[in-house]
């Protein structure tokens, strides 16, 4: 729909709207749907498949909830958003990768950070002390070990000390794990489902609060309960990034011991694999206990923690990784 410009007064009207609607979004962020906390992770349907992805430097952050230029910078494949690791077109499907290539030694430590509207109502009552786990976080940095953080935007709100602590880090990497931790399709674990509409700002709006910290920027993407379809990864497509899944699920949100953590770790985890921890103290409260017995069971296996962009590679990005029949995005 085109709008005619010959009169000057409608001109300025138009312009005058938008610019309001636009600080207001700015000013006013939407607000997601009461939610329950984070929903256990399942290890089924994770398939065994390699993926090597872009990587390049770090984006400057921008005011509003878009990380989209409309011409991707110099170096950058045809459509991507960016030249960060993950970086993908954004004329196709994002690739959805479980793991990297099945040589060498590498792994990959990967922590979740979530943050419902419920968790955040817990904290302020009191009835949880704390969702960033701080003991984890000490012992990564105590033994030197690399790691990728897949952050809420929320977590990021709550935590921005913490968030500039990890930032800080050259050894770790720094992702997104959506704003509110919503489900992007039914049925996912007892989450409340985000809007198909809001799919996009929601996830644009988080890269946009995790690359004002800086570190080391990522355009991984890992989706809460791991559930996704083809509508979502059609949202999600404008925005240039690789949907991040894993194929060694701890299982340590709400474990009671550490030991069956490490189990779930040792059994799965081979070279090139992504493990799916979490940094949510309160929700998981006994993943820094099993971290150092994971740890010494990687170093027996002959595996050492890398960080994700090393494990899948820095080729072309995309390749090899598990995308749907149709790459392509539907006409408009």
């Amino acid at each position: 729909m085109s709008v005619k410009t010959s009169r000057v007064p409608l001109v300025v009207t138009l312009a005058a709207v938008v610019g309001a609607l636009t600080l207001l979004a700015v000013l006013n962020p939407l607000r997601q749907p009461d939610d329950g906390d984070l929903g256990q992770r399942s290890a089924s349907g994770a398939r065994f498949v390699e993926a090597e992805v872009g990587a390049g430097d770090r984006p400057e952050a921008s005011a509003t909830p878009s990380n989209v230029p409309s011409t991707p910078p110099a170096g950058a494949l045809p459509g991507t958003a960016d030249t960060l690791p993950g970086a993908t077109r954004t004329d196709a499907l994002p690739p959805v990768v479980d793991h990297g290539p099945r040589r060498g030694n590498k792994v990959a430590l990967t922590f979740d950070a979530d943050m419902t509207d419920a968790m955040r109502r817990h904290l302020r009552g009191g009835a949880v002390t704390s969702y960033a786990n701080l003991k984890l976080i000490d012992r990564l940095e105590r033994d030197g070990v690399p790691a990728t953080f897949f952050l809420t935007g929320m977590w990021v709100e709550q935590y921005p000390k913490v968030t500039r602590r990890l930032a800080a880090n050259p050894r770790f990497e720094l992702a997104n794990h959506t704003y509110g931790h919503h489900a992007f399709t039914a049925d996912c674990y007892g989450l409340p489902r985000i809007d198909r509409r809001k799919m996009t700002a929601d996830v644009a709006r988080t890269f946009d609060l995790v690359s004002a910290y800086g570190g080391r920027q990522t355009r991984y993407f890992r989706f809460p309960g791991l559930c996704h379809d083809r509508a979502a990864l059609t949202a999600l497509a404008p925005l240039g990034l690789t949907v991040v899944d894993g194929d060694v699920v701890s299982g340590d949100p709400f474990a009671t011991a550490w030991q069956p953590i490490v189990r779930a770790v040792l059994d799965q985890v081979r070279p090139g694999s992504v493990i799916v921890l979490h940094v949510t103290e309160a929700n998981a409260p006994m993943t820094d206990e099993a971290l150092p017995h994971i740890l010494a069971g990687l170093a027996e296996r002959g595996l050492e923690p890398a960080l994700l962009s090393e494990v899948l590679g820095t080729g072309q990005a995309g390749a090899g990784s598990r995308e749907p029949d149709r790459t392509d995005l539907p006409d408009a």
